[in-house]
């Protein structure tokens, strides 16, 4: 049976195993390299992705879990030609040191930011991804400069 659901925008189908890693399909068939395997458990989130918005660990759930569903990775989350605003934030603050998990990284900040455009530093402190360069500090300074990046903007439109 084939598996209907969108990523980055485009339709997509899949007729291989249901319960496949949804992270392995973004991978090796729809070429979405900058989600990473970390840890395959869902605990390092370096696979994270949004489905229907909302940021999810894409090693631990099956690619039939998708079905019907935006998926969203870090290759969608630019608008056009024009990067997210925690991108942008990501370079001015020169946050990756290795950069493996940055793309989890951005996408657990832009769920935050979706829910939340002004979290509290307890709440940013919150996201659970693993960052074994340890550039917490860097991760931290970028997502309030995507808030204040924001904030400029809605003051300037």
């Amino acid at each position: 049976m084939a598996i209907e659901f969108t990523v980055n925008g485009k339709t997509v189908t899949f007729s291989g195993d249901p319960e496949m890693p949804l992270l392995w399909y973004l991978r090796d068939h729809a070429r979405t390299t900058g989600v990473k395997y970390g840890c395959g458990v869902g605990a390092c989130g370096a696979c994270t992705v949004h489905l229907d918005g909302s940021a999810v660990r894409s090693c631990s759930i099956p690619v039939s879990s998708a079905a019907g569903h935006a998926i969203t990775t870090i290759e969608g989350l630019a608008d056009g030609g024009s990067l997210h605003t925690l991108q942008k934030a990501w370079i001015e603050a020169d946050v990756p040191q290795c950069g493996y998990c940055q793309a989890g990284q951005i996408m657990a900040a832009a769920d935050l930011l979706a829910r939340n455009p002004e979290p509290s530093d307890s709440e940013i402190a919150a996201l659970t991804n693993l960052c074994r360069c340890g550039t917490y500090p860097r991760i931290r300074k970028a997502i309030r400069l995507a808030v204040s990046m924001n904030q400029t903007a809605k003051v300037t439109s």
